[in-house]
């Protein structure tokens, strides 16, 4: 429940603290001291869109908190555990900052937060019924949300959607991959095309490097030829002078000279390794050159291989290096293009699956909400009767829209069924829709009647109905008090109000003035005490001019 909210430089408001009782608070005050504005500053703490002009006059922010009990509202704390937002002895306190500029920051628990997130917590803290809501009752949209509140199914709701959203999935994926079609048809002969010519092919990974390779040796085989037999023959082929047999004979002599002399010793063992590895390079060479007996059969084959890897990879726009990885990568984009026909044959299956879902879900959902028809239809029907509609009949029509073919089914996330309420309020009367039947004042007192019966099935904690009492009077207004005097034994209301049938029924009275020194404006408000209610209530009854009889008048309003 709300325990206290506090509004600094709001609007006309300097400074206001406010403390809330349970049970009902009533808040009453002349036109235009604004009785609304701690709802409104209320429903900035719990995310509504911020304006330039909610700041006071020359002030730089407002800054609007409010703190609530949630030892009783497990909702709340889950949501403040799920979103790790700390909370302390059962309270939680929404805190709003709004700069003359109009940007605005959110805090929950100190903790800043998105303004979403303001929003998801006072959807488990607050239920704000504005004065124009009845306006809204006329709409399909409305009319069908109201029912299903009522029906309490949002169990089968949510299984309804999840399957919509299948559906309307699947369909979004066949219809696009239909519409592709034919550009996909006209990609996959071209890819099929490519890949078979590569498969042809079948270069291996790393054949390239190596066909390059033996291309080069192969092509020029008469050079290699010839140098390396110029090399062998200056190792050890020409019988004139060779190097090898030139160092065997240096060799020699210095160990000849290394037995003499032991100090060169080292010298000659250098030379004879030198030795050793020019003939071991020398037997190397001649293995070689005895090799490059190339055969030309083998050289064509080479040549005419390398020259196709070389075309094709001019022909793809790639180096001859890539040409297997592009080979791979054709070959799974082709796979993937055939995998798209192979799914639109399972596609249609699944689509008949989750439609069939569907259609068993909607039909579910259409037994429950002509179920809860019936009973809200009665209780409207008892209520208008209680609030100076005496012959007023009220029905929920629940209309279920039959599937007959495929071609007529128009699924939608909130189920088949046309849902309309319909009202009589005279004998003999048709009944019809009601923005054609009632009056705005009627309209507002059947809104009413739906939030009082529609309270018990809302779990958040604390309602306020801001001047939902607009356009009725007399016993009708007696009743609209005591609905909302009996709501408030579950469940915190707060009621901004004009009637003192209405404001008599609250355990708890706020009075707003507007005071103004001729410069400044400000708003205030203040609790009553019991002599002040009596007082506000004869000015509510009398007007300015309070006379004993109204003061008697409301005495007897606050003891009834």
């Amino acid at each position: 429940m709300l325990l206290h909210l506090n509004i600094q430089n709001f609007a006309i408001v300097r400074s206001l603290d406010i403390d809330w009782r349970s049970g009902m608070t009533t808040i009453t005050g002349e036109t235009g001291a604004g009785k609304s504005i701690a709802i409104d500053a209320l429903g900035l703490c719990l995310g509504d869109r911020a304006v330039t002009n909610v700041v006071r006059p020359n002030c730089k922010k407002a800054e609007l908190s409010a703190t609530f009990d949630i030892s009783k509202n497990s909702m709340a704390m889950q949501w403040l555990e799920k979103n790790e937002i700390s909370f302390e002895e059962n309270e939680c306190i929404l805190r709003r900052l709004i700069s003359a500029e109009g940007r605005s920051k959110a805090f929950i628990n100190g903790s800043q937060v998105p303004l979403v997130q303001l929003k998801e917590i006072g959807q488990q803290l607050i239920n704000i019924h504005g004065q124009h809501e009845h306006q809204l009752i006329v709409k399909a949209s409305e009319q069908r949300q109201i029912l299903d509140n009522y029906a309490e199914h949002k169990s089968l709701l949510d299984t309804l959607q999840f399957h919509f959203k299948q559906w309307q999935s699947l369909n979004h994926e066949s219809n696009k991959l239909q519409e592709s079609q034919s550009q996909r048809n006209a990609q996959r002969q071209l890819l099929q095309y490519q890949v078979n010519e590569l498969d042809e092919f079948a270069l291996a990974e790393g054949e390239f490097e190596q066909l390059d390779n033996d291309y080069k040796r192969h092509s020029n085989s008469q050079q290699l030829l010839d140098i390396s037999l110029q090399a062998l023959q200056n190792l050890s082929e020409n019988e004139q002078f060779n190097i090898t047999d030139s160092l065997r004979s240096t060799c020699e002599k210095i160990n000849t000279l290394a037995a003499l002399d032991p100090n060169i010793g080292q010298l000659s063992n250098q030379l004879n390794e030198s030795l050793l590895q020019l003939e071991d390079a020398n037997d190397e060479l001649r293995n070689y050159y005895e090799r490059l007996e190339l055969d030309p059969q083998t050289y064509q084959i080479i040549e005419e291989r390398f020259s196709t890897a070389v075309q094709l990879a001019k022909k793809h726009q790639i180096s001859p290096e890539n040409l297997t990885q592009f080979h791979q990568k054709l070959t799974q984009e082709l796979a993937l293009i055939s995998g798209d026909e192979s799914r639109l044959d399972v596609i249609y299956q699944e689509i008949e699956t989750a439609e069939a879902n569907y259609l068993s879900c909607a039909k579910e959902l259409t037994q429950s909400r002509i179920a809860a028809a019936k009973t809200l239809s009665l209780k409207i029907s008892e209520s208008m009767h209680e609030l100076n509609m005496e012959h007023g009949q009220f029905k929920v029509s629940v209309i279920a829209n039959e599937v007959t073919t495929n071609e007529n089914i128009k699924l939608t996330s909130h189920g088949l069924d046309d849902i309309s309420f319909l009202i009589s309020l005279n004998p003999g009367q048709q009944l019809a829709a009601m923005n054609k039947v009632a009056s705005g004042g009627e309209l507002s007192r059947i809104s009413l009647a739906m939030q009082v019966i529609l309270a018990d099935k809302i779990i958040t904690p604390t309602l306020i109905f801001d001047e939902v009492d607009v356009g009725i009077s007399g016993p009708t207004a007696a009743m609209v008090g005591t609905k909302l005097q009996q709501l408030a034994k579950n469940t915190q209301v707060i009621c901004v109000t004009h009637l003192p049938q209405v404001a008599c029924k609250g355990h708890q009275q706020l009075f707003v003035t507007k005071l103004t020194d001729g410069e400044h404006t400000e708003t205030k408000v203040t609790e009553l005490s019991s002599d002040g209610r009596v007082q506000e209530i004869a000015r509510l009854l009398a007007g300015n001019k309070i006379t004993d009889n109204s003061i008697a008048n409301a005495q007897e309003l606050l003891a009834s």
